[in-house]
């Protein structure tokens, strides 16, 4: 068994959570639920970022304390990734104590080593997305995320000695191809390092509302500096030792890619500068778009995963939202693009084959669902099925791992159309071809489990089997000859009612 430890972003508290954070997590939930069906020993974070100017200006204007708005607002994040059945072993809040403890441990040991100074910053700060920018890297005189003019700032500051490990990021670049995935992303980051670095900022006087720097409580932590720490807070960092040298070495930190910049060059840096091994692996991931758009509060375009989860389910909405964008690119979202994935994959695929089967079971097999044929054609399907999914799963590819699941149910309903069971009399050969497709269903069930949890508990019921998908473990749950046969096998309403498609306005 090894282990797995994966990280989302911790998502700022200032706002609610809109589907572009929905898809980071969902993406997160599916890949640690793979892993655990693949017997990994897994341990999945995500949190919210809950200090900084932004936080404590969103609270002056909502009328209550910076803790109360965090509070609240970290409160909505909690809220939806229970209601899309995200399955995180810990939730971790920077205001706790527990992470201004390993805060104060790890910035220790970096101003210990002689990696932090003081000086006085003069420059341009955004703080929507609490970064600093230089003249060159802003946009027409705008945050190039946010479009507005970043504000002057002049304090003392603490300033972290980054230009001290350029060389140091390119040689671990160079040994670890792997660190940061797609390669694209990688050369970005490098290519970033290759241009120079400065040391930059990582403490401010001009507010309260941080984690006090442990040499010195007139400064607190710069946001960044507080946030990227949580990654070792979970873990034990600087209270329990053990726990955290078994966990760190397997770190994977799943991203968005208006991020990489502080995860793959400040992280790694400020590892090496506390002494510890940089992240194990970093999957950067496009923004999810609409209207080709990112989602912003100030462009008024974000989209709720509760009004989405009402309108379709939270399983079809976590399927889109993995099927449609793969890790890696900018992906497109529209409803109509929902709708015709709900209607072509769910409905006219996976439920029309749970429809289909379990009707023909009771008209022709008495309902009780016969075992499958351990030489049946689609036994070799199954085993390519299984194949390329798990290797896109591994790859942290899964649009391209639910296309390969999905190959089985097609083959399946390829073959009912071919055998036209619905027509024969009941007996053998009714028998072998529908207790094949009750072994595929029972096989899609478990290889579409990361995706759609709850969708795949279901057709375990409504096919006879009293066990959890989740329960299982890989390659041995997959092998063909699975389901035992002599089960009842149950005639419900459509899993997936077909969707009508919207009309053009």
């Amino acid at each position: 068994m090894s282990r797995f430890y994966l990280t989302t972003p911790i998502y700022y508290v200032n706002d609610v959570p809109h589907i572009g954070h929905a898809y980071t997590t969902v993406a997160a939930d599916a890949l640690a639920r793979w892993h655990r069906l693949a017997g990994d020993e897994v341990f999945f974070l995500t949190g919210t970022d809950e200090h900084g100017l932004k936080v404590a200006r969103s609270a002056l204007e909502h009328s209550c304390s910076p803790q109360e708005w965090a509070d609240i607002t970290s409160g909505r994040f909690q809220e939806a990734w229970r209601l899309l059945n995200i399955s995180n072993d810990d939730f971790i809040r920077t205001t706790e104590s527990r992470h201004h403890l390993a805060v104060s441990s790890f910035l220790q040991r970096i101003y210990d080593n002689g990696h932090i100074y003081v000086g006085s910053y003069q420059g341009l700060y955004c703080v929507a997305c609490e970064a600093y920018y230089s003249e060159d890297e802003l946009v027409d005189g705008n945050c190039p995320d946010h479009g507005r003019p970043p504000e002057p700032m002049e304090e003392e500051n603490y300033f972290f000695a980054l230009s001290r490990f350029e060389k140091p990021l390119l040689d671990y670049y160079d040994s670890h191809p792997d660190a940061v995935r797609p390669a694209t992303k990688r050369n970005e980051a490098v290519g970033f390092i290759r241009q120079g670095l400065r040391d930059i900022s990582i403490t401010r006087t001009s507010i309260d509302w941080g984690v006090p720097a442990p040499w010195d409580p007139s400064h607190v932590i710069y946001v960044w500096y507080d946030a990227l720490v949580n990654y070792l807070t979970a873990i034990g960092f600087g209270t329990d030792e053990d726990r955290f040298t078994g966990w760190w070495p397997a770190s994977h930190h799943l991203l968005g890619k208006d991020i990489l910049r502080f995860h793959a060059v400040w992280w790694p840096a400020m590892c090496m500068a506390a002494g510890i091994d940089p992240p194990g692996q970093e999957i950067v991931h496009g923004w999810l778009l609409v209207g080709g758009e990112k989602m912003s509060k100030t462009r008024l375009n974000q989209i709720f995963p509760a009004d989405l989860a009402a309108d379709f389910g939270v399983d079809p909405f976590r399927y889109h939202l993995l099927r449609d964008n793969g890790l890696g690119p900018d992906g497109d979202f529209s409803y109509e693009g929902m709708v015709e994935r709900y209607n072509a994959d769910l409905a006219n695929n996976l439920g029309n084959l749970v429809s289909r089967v379990a009707t023909v079971v009771e008209k022709k097999c008495g309902g009780v669902g016969p075992a499958p044929d351990p030489s049946s054609a689609l036994s070799e399907v199954a085993a390519a099925c299984y194949r390329d999914t798990a290797e896109a799963w591994d790859r942290f590819a899964p649009n391209e791992a639910l296309e390969a699941t999905w190959q089985l149910i097609r083959a399946t309903n390829a073959a009912l159309e071919a055998a036209e069971p619905w027509k024969a009399d009941p007996g053998p050969g009714v028998d072998a071809v529908m207790g094949d497709a009750l072994e595929a269903l029972r096989i899609v069930a478990v290889l579409a489990s990361p995706a759609m949890p709850s969708v795949s508990e279901e057709v375990f019921r409504r096919i006879g089997l009293d066990t959890f998908p989740s329960d299982l473990a890989l390659p041995g749950a997959v092998a063909w000859g699975g389901y035992p046969g002599g089960l009842p096998v149950l005639r419900e309403p459509p899993l997936f009612p077909r969707r009508a498609t919207p009309t053009p306005r």
